[in-house]
């Protein structure tokens, strides 16, 4: 007679979980796992000790960072893994592949053991704080090894006055970012007037882009948008882009927390608009270019 009730279930692993069972894994830098009771997504950045127990941390695609107890509870690739700390060997492996393809920030090839050079007498000034901090966050490795020193001008209303006070020539070159840099503005026609200035305009590169604030040359995927938002006019920008956002915005330490949070998406060149990209590179090949 046919077997009416099929197998006997017991005779197999019927314990399996429906995914397999869970296998170790080193929790390298780098590897992307999913937490199984939260669903969140990311990428190992770090594993210490806390409290007494080896928490993971877990960056997202939006470079936000969560931790989770290290072990069991993950899955890679759909299916369970148990991350285990990661071992001198993998560690090792690990920061030779780094050794061998690392990058700065900019996405130049990182130099070990070079020591920064002395400031040169050539200097790359922005409008403001922010301008900055992102010239740093992303170039700052690039400019110590060149010894280019950046520096603010809180504006550049009297831009002409500003040549005239660092008095650019041989060996002293002046690269100038400027923000809102379109035909048409009050911006566009300060750095036109600069830029015939005598006896410095060899010696002076003024370039640009054409977004309202530097804020805006970061990337609106970095921020989970699509585009950044139009503010209408008599809004303050950045008053109107933390209101859409839902930050807070009531005093300049609220607008500061909020451009530290905007900064703090920015890893490499990559999260930044290709047209503040060009304006920045061209002013530090300007300003290193060797024999002026």
């Amino acid at each position: 007679m046919p077997d009416r009730y099929g197998s006997d279930v017991l005779s197999t692993d019927w314990r399996k979980p429906p995914r397999g069972r869970a296998t170790e894994v080193e929790a390298v830098t780098g590897l992307v796992v999913e937490d199984v009771e939260t669903g969140w997504c990311g990428a190992v950045v770090r594993v210490e000790k806390a409290g007494g127990m080896r928490v993971v941390h877990l960056e997202d695609r939006r470079g936000r960072t969560k931790g989770f107890p290290l072990g069991p509870g993950f899955l890679l690739d759909g299916a369970p893994v148990v991350l285990t700390p990661p071992t001198a060997a993998a560690r090792a492996q690990l920061a030779a592949a780094k050794q061998a393809s690392s990058r700065t920030a900019s996405g130049s090839r990182a130099v070990e053991g070079v020591r920064a050079k002395v400031a040169s007498g050539s200097r790359i000034f922005v409008e403001g704080r922010h301008d900055a901090e992102l010239v740093e966050k992303v170039w700052g490795e690039d400019l110590r090894i060149e010894g280019v020193v950046v520096e603010m001008l809180d504006g550049v209303d009297d831009l002409s006055a500003a040549i005239r006070d660092f008095s650019p020539g041989p060996g002293r070159r002046m690269g100038v970012l400027v923000d809102h840099l379109v035909p048409g503005t009050k911006e566009h026609r300060v750095v036109e007037e600069a830029r015939r200035l005598q006896p410095y305009a060899a010696h002076v590169r003024v370039l640009g882009h054409p977004y309202v604030d530097v804020w805006q040359s970061v990337r609106p995927e970095r921020l989970g948008l699509d585009a950044w938002p139009v503010i209408p006019r008599g809004t303050s920008w950045k008053h109107g882009i933390c209101a859409h956002l839902g930050w807070a915005h009531d005093s300049q330490a609220d607008i500061a927390r909020a451009w530290k949070q905007i900064l703090g998406t920015v890893r490499t060149y990559a999260d930044l608009e290709p047209t503040l990209l060009a304006s920045v590179e061209e002013l530090i090949d300007f300003v290193t270019e060797p024999g002026h």
